[in-house]
C-alpha cells in the first residue's frame, strides 16, 4: 500500500468531476464487473424510461436503489451486468410530436403521412437522450448504456411478435370490446393521461327516468347524467343488498317546474334512502323490498327497436351488481353496455346485448329513432327529454354542474365508447399469476400481498392493442370472414407474403430488415387458408407490453440461439416507483406467466413518491420542481444520494428538502472527510506506511480495541439492514457511527497521540486503526455514496474500493451459490471485520455517559469547560480505572479517583413539613420553620429529632414534621448514571471537585488562549508543522503559571511566545475575546 497523500480541502463539486475522468479513462465500470465474471451472476433488469422528457429528481432516486443493490452485490463477488435501456413507443411520444406538427385527429395524421409521422416519432424519442445520459453519468449510476435494449429496434419488435404468437397459439388473444374515452372530431380514443388534460365544469340536464316493469303496474326510476346513453338502455343495475321503497303516488307537488311529472296513482321503485332526495310528489309506502328481490323483473325498452335482442335472454331486465351506491342518483343504475366501463363489464357478465346505437362520428345510427337519426349525441339532450315526456317516462329532469372530460386537442366533448380492442385472456391465468406473485421478495411485502395481490385477485383481461400509429404493430392478420394468423417473426412474415405472392396477391418487398412498424406492415397482404385476402388488424400494442417483455426481447430470444436469455431467468431484482405496481411490475408478470408459464423477477423494490418538503406534490404549476442538477453541482451527487437513501423506508413517500441535503453533506461527508484529513495528513507527515510495522489489535489500546469492534458491530448491523430492504436505518447507523463514535469521540481522544512528533507504538496504533476503519467505512459506504468513498480509498490503498470486496462476506464466489442461495458460514468466513468486544463496548458506554454527565455538571454549575477541576471521583459501578486518564483528559479533571461512598460528597438539609407542624406551631410555625432550615447543624438536630423528638422555639419537633434531603457538600456536585446492560442495571455516580486555585485558573486560561489561537491558525490555512511567533495580553486575568505559558507555547506551535504584562497596550490589530472576566488579546505571526 502506497504512503498516503495529505487530504487537502473537500470540494465535493472537483472531486466527483475528476473521479468521473479517471473512471471512464480507466474503464472501472466494466472493470469492477468483469473482474467478478466467475462469481455467481446476479440479474438485474433495468425499467426503460423514455427519452423524449426530462429526468428529474424521481427519476435520481430510482436509479439510486437500482444502483445501490447492484453495486452491493457486484463487492460481494457476484457478476452483476447492467443493461440500459429505452421505452421508444407510445402515447407520450405521438403527444409531443402531434403537438409540433399540430395535427389535431388521426385524420390529420394519415393526411399528413403515417410514415412521416412514424419518423418524426423516432427522431423525438432521442430528443434528451443526451440529458439522460448525463445525469446518469454525474450521479454515477453504472448501467451499460452504449449497448442498451431499444423498443424501436427491429430485434426487440421482432421478440415482441414471437411473444404474441405464443399467446396466440394458446388461445389467449382475443378480440373484444374496451370502452375508452373517444373523441369524435379527431377519431382518436385517449388514454387517462390525457384525459387528464381536458376537464371542464359544465352544466348539463340529468334525468330522472321511469322504466315500466312489464308484469307490475309500477315503473322503476333510475337517474343520469348522459341522456344520450339512453336509447343504448338494455339492463338496470341495482345493489342487491340495497333496500328499495315502492310508494303510490297521493298527490302533486304544490309547485313544478320542467319536465316530467307522475299522475295520481301512479307507483314508483326507488332505494329507500334517496327517497326524500328525488321524490317531488306526495306519496304512500306501499313495501320495501331488498334490491335481490327485483332481480329478474323485465321492463319495456324505452327506444324499441334500437338495440336487437338477439339470443340475450337478461335483456331489459334488472340485473345485481356489487358496485351499486347510494350516494347518489335513485340507488339504480341504467346500463348500456357501450358506453361505460362499468357497463360493460355487467354486460358481458350477464350476457346484455352489445350494440352500437352511436356511430365513430359521434352520432346515432340509423333505426335509433328518426327524430334521432344521423344526429350528433351531445346534441340530443333535449329531444331526448322531449321524447320521454312525450312518453310519460319522464320522472323529473335537473340541471347538474360537474366536471367532464373534453379534448385537450379540439376542446370537444368526449364519448365513453366500447372500441374494438385486442385482449390477452389474462383471467385464465389468474391462478398461475397469484402462484409466481406469492414466490416474489417484495420490499415492503405489503405491495406484494395486498396493492399488488389485490389487482391479481381481481385481475381482467388484459387489453392489449391501441387505435395508435406509433408503437409496436399487432401482428394479427385477418379475413373479412373472420380467418386470422398471428405471425411471430421476419421470416415467418416472409414466407406468407410469400405465399400470398403465389395465389396472386400484390406485396411490397419483404427484406429480412424490413421496418416493424406501421405502415410499411400494414401494407402486407395474406392469404387465408381458404384462399381469401387478410389485412393486418389496424392496431399497435399497449407500450406496457414491450416493456413487459423486457426479460427476453433485450437479447433479441429466441432469435439470438436462447442461451443468453437463459442465462439471464428469471430476474433476480427489479425496482421502480409504486405507481408500476399496475404497470411494469405486472406486464412482466403477465407476459412472462403466458408465455414461459414462469415468475420473471424474484425480487421487487416499490419505492414511494416523491413529494417537496411540505408533502405536496411536485409539479411545474407549483413551482416546486426540484433540479438535481442544483444539488450535483453544489452538494455535490454523494450527499444527493446519502439524502435520498436516509431520507426514510424507500417504500415511503419522500418529503425532499434542499436543505437536507445541505446538512447531509455537513454532517456525513464534511465529517468523514475530516477524520480521513486527520489520519492522511499526520500519515504524511510521518510517511506511514500501513504494510510496514504492522500492530496487532489485542497489542493496541483500549480505546483502539474499542473501536475497532464497533465497527464490527455497526457494520454487521449495516449489512442486516441491506438484506432486509432497510437501506435507511444502515446508512443512518453508519451515519451516526462516523459523527458520533469515530469523530466526537475516537479522533477527539485521540488528537494527542498524532500530535507526539516522535514514533512510538501508541501512535502507530492509532494511525493503523484510524486506517482499517477509513477502509472498511469506505466498502460500507460505496453502494450507496460512489464517489469520495473512492478518492480516499485509493489514497489509503492504491486502488478502487469498486473492485474491493463487501467486508461482510463475499458469497457469489463460493462454489454452488446461487443469488438467493449459499452457504452461510462459508460466506461468513469470506468476512474481512476486526475483533468484536461487546463487553469492551458496554464498558465505553458507561464512560462516555459519564464523560456527558462530568458535562451537564459543569452546565449546572456554570463552570466552563476549559477551566479543570482538581479532582473526579466515581462511585460504585465496574472497575473503571484503564479509562481513569482517558475521563480525567474528557473531563478536564486534573485526576480521577474511585470512591465507594456517596455520603462524602453530601450533606442533608432540613425542611419543614407545614401539613404537620403548622397544628403545633400555630402562630409560630414560620419562625419554627425557619429555624429548621437555618440550624447549624442539622445532622445532631436530625439525631435528636430521631431519638424522640427536639425542641425548637418551644415547639416539639418530632420525626413527622421534617423533610429530609441529601445535597453535595459545597464545592462538590454529583449526576448519577444509569445503564442497563446484558445482565444488570447499573447506578454509577460521577463526583466533581468545583472548587478553583490559582493554578487551577492559569491552566483554564492557558487552554481558551490554545484554543482561540489554533483557531486562528485554522484561518490562517498554516500547515501542521508551521511555526508561529505569538503574543498575548491578558487584562483582570489570574496569574499565568510558567510552565502554562510554556504548555501554550508547545501547543500552538509558537516559535517564540511571549504574554505581556498586564499594564501593556495590545496593538489594535489584535485577536480579542472574553472570559469570565477576563479580557484577552493575541496576535499571530
Amino acid at each position: 500500500m502506497p504512503v498516503p497523500s495529505p487530504a487537502g480541502e473537500f470540494d465535493p463539486v472537483k472531486l466527483e468531476t475528476e473521479l468521473l475522468a479517471t473512471w471512464k479513462k480507466e474503464e472501472t465500470f466494466n472493470e469492477s464487473v468483469q473482474a467478478r465474471k466467475n462469481g455467481d451472476p446476479f440479474i438485474f433488469l433495468e425499467g426503460p424510461p423514455t427519452a423524449n422528457g426530462k429526468p428529474g429528481i424521481h427519476h435520481v432516486v430510482a436509479r439510486t436503489y437500482k444502483d445501490l443493490v447492484c453495486r452491493w452485490k457486484t463487492m460481494q463477488g457476484r457478476f452483476v451486468e447492467r443493461k440500459g435501456g429505452w421505452d421508444t413507443h407510445g402515447l407520450p411520444v405521438e403527444i409531443e410530436v402531434q403537438k409540433k406538427l399540430g395535427l389535431k385527429s388521426n385524420q390529420d395524421i394519415i393526411e399528413y403521412g403515417m410514415e412521416a409521422f412514424n419518423q418524426a416519432c423516432r427522431e423525438s424519442v432521442w430528443t434528451y437522450e443526451g440529458a439522460w445520459r448525463e445525469m446518469t453519468e454525474r450521479m454515477a449510476y453504472w448501467c451499460d448504456l452504449d449497448d442498451p435494449y431499444v423498443t424501436l429496434h427491429n430485434p426487440y419488435v421482432e421478440s415482441c411478435w414471437w411473444a404474441i404468437k405464443k399467446m396466440f397459439e394458446q388461445d389467449l388473444l382475443y378480440l373484444g370490446h374496451k370502452v375508452l374515452p373517444y373523441c369524435p372530431s379527431t377519431g382518436t380514443s385517449y388514454s387517462s393521461h390525457e384525459v387528464a388534460l381536458g376537464y371542464k365544469e359544465v352544466e348539463e340536464p340529468s334525468v330522472y327516468v321511469k322504466f315500466k316493469l312489464v308484469e307490475d303496474d309500477a315503473s322503476i326510476l333510475a337517474w343520469t347524467t348522459t341522456p344520450w346513453t339512453l336509447p343504448g338502455n338494455v339492463g338496470l343495475a341495482v345493489g342487491p343488498d340495497v333496500e328499495y321503497v315502492r310508494v303510490k303516488v297521493t298527490k302533486n307537488p304544490e309547485k313544478w317546474e320542467g319536465h316530467g311529472g307522475a299522475v295520481v296513482g301512479e307507483e314508483l321503485i326507488l332505494a329507500k334512502d334517496l327517497f326524500k332526495e328525488v321524490i317531488r310528489h306526495h306519496c304512500d309506502e306501499i313495501e320495501v323490498i331488498k334490491g335481490s328481490q327485483l332481480v329478474g323483473m323485465a321492463y319495456e325498452p324505452l327506444f324499441p327497436g334500437a338495440v336487437e335482442k338477439g339470443t340475450s335472454k337478461t335483456a331489459w331486465t334488472v340485473i345485481p351488481a356489487d358496485w351499486v351506491t347510494t350516494t347518489d342518483g335513485t340507488g339504480v343504475v341504467h346500463t348500456a353496455v357501450m358506453y361505460g366501463e362499468d357497463d360493460y363489464n355487467l354486460g358481458m357478465e350477464v350476457g346484455l346485448p352489445a350494440q352500437h346505437t352511436v356511430d365513430m362520428k359521434g352520432c346515432f345510427i340509423e333505426g335509433v329513432h328518426p327524430d334521432l337519426d344521423g344526429k350528433y349525441v351531445k346534441s340530443c339532450d333535449d329531444i331526448i327529454i322531449q321524447y320521454l315526456h312525450g312518453k310519460g317516462l319522464l320522472y323529473r329532469e335537473k340541471m347538474y354542474v360537474h366536471d367532464y372530460p373534453h379534448c385537450w386537442r379540439t376542446g370537444d366533448p368526449l364519448l365513453y365508447y366500447a372500441m374494438d380492442s385486442w385482449f390477452v385472456r389474462m383471467t385464465a391465468v389468474k391462478d398461475k399469476l397469484i402462484q409466481f406473485n406469492n414466490e416474489v421478495e417484495w420490499a415492503p411485502n405489503w405491495v406484494g400481498e395486498g396493492r399488488f395481490g389485490e389487482w391479481l385477485r381481481n385481475v381482467k383481461d388484459w387489453a392489449i392493442s391501441r387505435e395508435r400509429f406509433w408503437g409496436t404493430p399487432l401482428p394479427v392478420w385477418r379475413s373479412e370472414e373472420g380467418e386470422m394468423k398471428c405471425i411471430g417473426s421476419i421470416e415467418e412474415l416472409q414466407a406468407e407474403v410469400e405465399k400470398a405472392n403465389q395465389a396472386g396477391f400484390e406485396n411490397p418487398e419483404c427484406p429480412d430488415d424490413v421496418d416493424l412498424h406501421r405502415p410499411i406492415v400494414d401494407d402486407f397482404v395474406l392469404v387465408s387458408n381458404s384462399g381469401k385476402p387478410m389485412q393486418r388488424e389496424p392496431f399497435v400494442m399497449d407500450c406496457w407490453f414491450d416493456s413487459g417483455c423486457a426479460s427476453f426481447a433485450q437479447w433479441h430470444h429466441p432469435f439470438d440461439g436462447g442461451e443468453t436469455f437463459e442465462n439471464n431467468f428469471p430476474i433476480d431484482y427489479i425496482c421502480e416507483g409504486v405507481d408500476q405496481t399496475r404497470g411494469w411490475f405486472y406486464t412482466l408478470l403477465a407476459v412472462s406467466t403466458t408465455v414461459f408459464d414462469s415468475i420473471c423477477y424474484k425480487s421487487c423494490l416499490s419505492l414511494g413518491l416523491i413529494l417537496d418538503a411540505e408533502g405536496k406534490k411536485m409539479s411545474k404549476s407549483r413551482g416546486n420542481i426540484v433540479n438535481p442538477w442544483d444539488h450535483f453541482n453544489r452538494e455535490g451527487a454523494d450527499a444527493t444520494r446519502w439524502y435520498m437513501v436516509t431520507a426514510g423506508a424507500p417504500w415511503n413517500p419522500m418529503k425532499f428538502d434542499p436543505n437536507g441535503v445541505r446538512e447531509t453533506y455537513a454532517k456525513m461527508f464534511l465529517t468523514t472527510w475530516n477524520v480521513y484529513k486527520f489520519h492522511t495528513d499526520y500519515a504524511a507527515l510521518d510517511g506511514f506506511d500501513p504494510e510496514a510495522q504492522h500492530v496487532p489489535v489485542d497489542q493496541r489500546s483500549a480505546l483502539d480495541r474499542w473501536i475497532l469492534s464497533r465497527l464490527h458491530t455497526v457494520a454487521k448491523a449495516y449489512h442486516d439492514n441491506f438484506t432486509n430492504w432497510q437501506f435507511h436505518k444502515a446508512c443512518r447507523d453508519l451515519e451516526d457511527f462516523m459523527v458520533n463514535d469515530v469523530s466526537n469521540w475516537y479522533v477527539r481522544r485521540s488528537r494527542r497521540r498524532l500530535w507526539d512528533e516522535a514514533d512510538s507504538h501508541d501512535k502507530l496504533s492509532c494511525q493503523h486503526t484510524l486506517h482499517e476503519v477509513l477502509e472498511t467505512v469506505c466498502k460500507l459506504v460505496a453502494p450507496v455514496s460512489p464517489f469520495m468513498v473512492d478518492h480516499i480509498h485509493r489514497n489509503l490503498t492504491g486502488v478502487s474500493v469498486h473492485t474491493a470486496d463487501w467486508p461482510l462476506g463475499i458469497p457469489g464466489t463460493l462454489e454452488g451459490a446461487t443469488a438467493d442461495s449459499w452457504d452461510e458460514k462459508a460466506a461468513l468466513a469470506t468476512a474481512v471485520l476486526p475483533p468484536q468486544d461487546l463487553g469492551l463496548e458496554g464498558t465505553m458506554t458507561l464512560v462516555r455517559e459519564l464523560a456527558e454527565a462530568g458535562r451537564r455538571i459543569r452546565i449546572d454549575g456554570g463552570r466552563r469547560q476549559r477551566l479543570p477541576c482538581a479532582q473526579g471521583w466515581i462511585v460504585a459501578g465496574p472497575d473503571l480505572s484503564a479509562f481513569h486518564d482517558l475521563l480525567a483528559e474528557e473531563l478536564n479533571v486534573e485526576s480521577i479517583l474511585v470512591e465507594n461512598d456517596l455520603d462524602r460528597f453530601q450533606q442533608i438539609e432540613l425542611a419543614p413539613n407545614f401539613r404537620a407542624l403548622a397544628p403545633k406551631a400555630r402562630a409560630e410555625v414560620n419562625n419554627v420553620a425557619n429555624a429548621i432550615r437555618t440550624a447549624e447543624d442539622p445532622v445532631a438536630l436530625l439525631a435528636a429529632i430521631n431519638d424522640g423528638g427536639a425542641e425548637v422555639l418551644g415547639v416539639m419537633v418530632e420525626s413527622g414534621d421534617v423533610e429530609v434531603k441529601r445535597v453535595e457538600r459545597e464545592g462538590f456536585a454529583a449526576q448519577t448514571v444509569e445503564l442497563e446492560t446484558q445482565s444488570e442495571q447499573l447506578h454509577v455516580s460521577l463526583v466533581l471537585d468545583m472548587n478553583d486555585t490559582p493554578a487551577l485558573l492559569s491552566k483554564g486560561m492557558a487552554r481558551d488562549i490554545v484554543r482561540r489561537v489554533q483557531a486562528k491558525r485554522k484561518d490562517m490555512n498554516l500547515e501542521i508543522e508551521a511555526t508561529i511567533d505569538l503574543e498575548v495580553w491578558l487584562e483582570n486575568a489570574p496569574k499565568m503559571q510558567t510552565d502554562d505559558e510554556a504548555w501554550v507555547a508547545t501547543e500552538t506551535r509558537a516559535a517564540g511566545c511571549i504574554f505581556h504584562p498586564e499594564d501593556a497596550t495590545p496593538p489594535t490589530e489584535a485577536e480579542h475575546f472574553e472570559v469570565d472576566g477576563t479580557s484577552v488579546h493575541f496576535t499571530v505571526k
